[in-house]
């Protein structure tokens, strides 16, 4: 397993993400989320929806992972979006991201 999914995985232990695409939109319209990634294998609507409303409002979005490796780090079977809602953890996903491209 990676760093980001690792991150990942601390934050979710921490209670700080939140899974699911219509969890994932809320957070993203109430302001809370800090950083959004949605996985390669999500659909082409999935995707184009989480982009557009990221840039919005203004939070950074990631294409990344497969739905297993976010499911496994969110502890769920699959995810197809998730949303990180602290600075700190986001910070750290955002940099370890930016590394890997």
């Amino acid at each position: 397993m990676n760093k980001v999914f690792s991150m990942i995985g601390l934050a979710t232990r921490a209670g700080k993400t939140v899974a699911g695409e219509f969890s994932v939109e809320k957070v993203i319209k109430q302001r809370k989320a800090c950083v959004v990634i949605v996985s390669e294998e999500a659909s082409d609507n999935t995707k184009k929806l989480f982009t557009n409303k990221c840039e919005f409002y203004n939070v950074p979005v990631f294409i990344y992972g497969e739905k297993k490796e976010l499911g496994i780090a969110t502890g769920n079977k699959e995810r197809a979006s998730i949303a990180v809602l602290d600075e700190g953890f986001s910070k750290q996903i955002v940099k370890l991201l930016m590394d890997n491209k």
